[in-house]
């Protein structure tokens, strides 16, 4: 299954808000240059990049009426077309770059924080996007990504 990136997203600083982008530099090992969490690898494993499917948000909308913010996700990459949960553990490729899927970055408060209340508590927040938080992923290999870029699994066999 090919997807692809419907929208970018880097934050320069813990706390500070999502800034949408055009392309984004990645680092093996390191991340996004310019994010947050870049190099932080050995603190934060897995903490590379993060990704959400956008189907989960339209359906967050659609079931509550509401229109959240993208960047309230505080996730790095926004996709369309691929299921993120099947790629845990597995080498997939966003655009030219080599990635390994690391585990599901689930809800946590901050998220709930971010997205609208009036309808919906943080705990109903938290149970809604449990298993549709997204993905934690490695960088394996050096590249730009661009809004657009395909967003899909390597074959076993073709990972290098």
């Amino acid at each position: 299954m090919t997807g692809h990136i419907t929208a970018i997203f880097v934050a320069p600083n813990k706390h500070a808000e999502q800034l949408a982008i055009e392309a984004v530099q990645l680092k093996r090992g390191k991340g996004i240059v310019g994010d947050r969490f870049f190099g932080q690898s050995k603190k934060n494993p897995g903490r590379n990049l993060t990704l959400i499917e956008m189907e989960a948000i339209e359906e967050f909308n659609e079931t509550y009426g509401l229109t959240i913010n993208l960047n309230a996700t505080r996730r790095n990459f926004l996709t369309r077309g691929i299921r993120l949960n099947g790629l845990v553990g597995k080498t997939f490729r966003v655009g030219d770059v080599l990635c390994k899927g690391v585990e599901l970055c689930e809800p946590c408060r901050l998220l709930a924080r971010q997205l609208p209340q009036s309808s919906i508590s943080q705990k109903e927040i938290i149970k809604v996007f449990t298993h549709k938080g997204g993905l934690r992923a490695e960088v394996l290999s050096d590249g730009i990504v661009r809004l657009g870029d395909s967003c899909m699994a390597v074959p076993i066999d073709s990972t290098l």
